[in-house]
């Protein structure tokens, strides 16, 4: 056995960062979310920066069976809109703050096995939430927590605390010729 292993990794929980400028960070986390719920774990999604009802992901969320439904909680803190620094109103901060109280009391509570903060990095990068307190919050989660943020724009000091990070970056998207989002691929 490797002596660098400690065999009990894999039972703790690690933080994981999915950022980038390329399409797939909410997804990836949604499939964690699917394994996850697969092996009977509680999960919690907080969707920041996102409201209404249009997600295709949403729609299939509610028609899991009802022993999966019993083990996810979603939240959405957001408008039904895009945010971007220039937008921004009370009512969009207020939404997200609420969303990240509700994560950082699911968090000192070890309330779930794994938590998505989607689209986290965003309402960092904004100013909305403060990357210390975020910083702070994931340093003290429970051991066996995995908690995953997703995002563009990770700040660097929620890169440095994290046990993963892929950045997705576009190669190539369909979007570059004129293709606008679709009913089940982007949304």
């Amino acid at each position: 056995m490797n002596e660098l292993v400690n065999p009990l990794w894999d039972e703790h929980g690690y933080i994981q960062v999915y950022t980038g400028n390329g399409k797939g960070k909410t997804t990836a986390s949604l499939g964690l979310a699917m394994r996850a719920l697969g092996r009977n774990w509680k999960v919690l999604l907080i969707m920041f920066t996102k409201g209404g009802d249009n997600y295709g992901e949403l729609k299939s969320f509610r028609n899991l069976s009802g022993q999966i439904q019993q083990n996810l909680t979603i939240m959405q803190a957001g408008l039904d809109r895009i945010v971007y620094s220039s937008n921004i109103t009370t009512e969009d901060k207020n939404a997200i703050n609420e969303g990240w109280d509700v994560a950082k009391r699911a968090i000192e509570n070890d309330e779930y096995q794994l938590i998505i903060l989607d689209e986290m990095n965003i309402a960092i990068s904004l100013g909305i939430v403060d990357v210390d307190e975020v910083v702070e919050v994931l340093k003290n989660k429970p051991d066996d927590m995995e908690i995953v943020l997703t995002g563009r724009d990770a700040n660097p000091k929620i890169i440095e605390i994290a046990h993963l990070v892929s950045k997705i970056e576009p190669v190539k998207h369909y979007w570059d010729i004129g293709v606008s989002a679709r009913k089940g691929i982007e949304y």
